[in-house]
């Protein structure tokens, strides 16, 4: 019963987590197409009332103008509309749901028992869940001094893109290294996605606050205060795609259990940052394909590093594996999550529906077993201790 309820959780946390997830995304998507596609009013009243731009829309049968005033209306509304708790439960929940899995079994899913650091290693599994809140705090800490000592007035913030960048490159290569493959490609991203929602409730809305404050009151606002909250809206719409990515990652072994899985994933973040980079400015009416052309050649590369080695050829020494020696082996290793009734603690059912009770369940997932074997991704941190002499009968278990 308790395996059951901890999924039962896990379920409708993550059903909640993407659900405000895509109520955050689609709404910071949006309003970065408003801001772009923002035209000069026509009418000379708009003009003298601040208007800096306007849009017209179509949307579900009725017609929309948007317009945004470069300082304040003459008169602030009662019920403005502010944008923060969507990007507050999406972090929330997703942390919940981190400790769920991840910090609830940290030997399972978070320790790399083949870092090439011997302590990261032979971390224990307190020490790992320490070491993920560290890390991803200190992800933030470290973006927001490079925003605060490279920009702090928004003119250099070229450079600061750059040192962004290599910041990503670091903590990609660092969690590769500190985590499990599926744990690493997943904190990345959470450092990501910290940093934007961090950015949303240190700066965007307070700066945003200050600013109301100070139109109520009959004073100018701080001009700093719009900049700055615009500079972390910006780094948080490039950040959106990659976030997506790599919380998505964890079903698909061939990229994060890969030896140059830091690589791979630091391709992806910024194969989604130039992906995201045409939108922007497609909606600022400039088409400019080259954008998503370097994306798509920067997966290319992805794709072509991950590939899969060719098998190497048979030992002529060793006799065909059959099922029943197979079986056995999968039996010992990897039964105990892999079965219609699990006795690892923590699974309720078996991952992803594979349960091998029977030679004939088995040999149904032959190829998928070979592949994850051969990676050395399952079992997960061999906890159940499987040897090279069994990995290597498993590849030439044939049919």
């Amino acid at each position: 019963m308790q395996a059951y309820l901890l999924d039962f959780a896990n379920f409708m946390l993550r059903w909640l987590h993407v659900i405000a997830a895509i109520a955050w995304i689609g709404e910071s998507i949006y309003f970065v197409m408003l801001d772009n596609g923002l035209r000069r009013p026509k009418a000379a009243e708009d003009r003298d009332k601040g208007v800096f731009g306007e849009m017209w829309a179509v949307h579900g049968g009725g017609f929309y103008h948007n317009q945004k005033y470069a300082t304040a209306p003459a008169k602030l509304p009662e019920d403005l509309h502010w944008s923060f708790w969507k990007s507050y439960t999406t972090w929330l929940s997703g942390f919940a749901l981190f400790v769920l899995l991840y910090m609830a079994n940290p030997s399972f899913y978070l320790v790399n028992p083949d870092s090439s650091w011997a302590w990261a290693a032979s971390m224990s599994g307190w020490q790992a869940n320490l070491l993920a809140l560290l890390f991803l705090v200190g992800g933030w800490v470290v973006y927001n001094e490079l925003c605060k000592r490279i920009s702090p007035d928004m003119t250099r913030d070229g450079l600061l893109s750059i040192a962004v960048a290599v910041m990503m490159v670091v903590v990609a290569y660092l969690s590769t290294q500190l985590f499990s493959g599926r744990a690493a490609f997943l904190l990345t991203g959470a450092v990501m996605a910290t940093a934007m929602s961090a950015n949303v409730f240190f700066w965007i809305i307070p700066g945003q606050r200050r600013m109301v404050a100070a139109m109520k009151a009959g004073e100018a606002p701080n001009p700093l205060d719009g900049k700055r909250g615009k500079q972390r809206s910006v780094h948080n719409t490039y950040f959106t795609l990659p976030v997506v990515l790599l919380m998505i990652s964890n079903h698909y072994s061939f990229a994060y259990s890969h030896e140059q899985a830091w690589v791979i994933m630091s391709l992806f973040i910024f194969a989604g940052a130039l992906i995201r980079q045409f939108f922007v400015l497609m909606h600022a009416g400039s088409i400019k394909p080259a954008y998503p052309a370097a994306g798509v050649a920067l997966i290319a590369v992805a794709f072509w590093i991950a590939a899969p080695e060719p098998s190497p050829a048979a030992d002529p020494d060793r006799a065909a594996v059959g099922i029943e020696e197979a079986h056995a082996i999968v039996e010992t290793r990897c039964a105990a999550c892999h079965a219609s009734q699990p006795t690892q603690p923590g699974f309720n059912a078996p991952p992803a529906g594979m349960a091998y009770d029977t030679p004939e369940q088995t040999a149904r997932q032959r190829e998928q077993i070979q592949q994850v074997v051969a990676s050395g991704y399952m079992p997960l941190g061999n906890m159940t201790g499987m040897t090279d002499e069994e990995r290597a009968a498993i590849a030439a278990w044939t049919e």
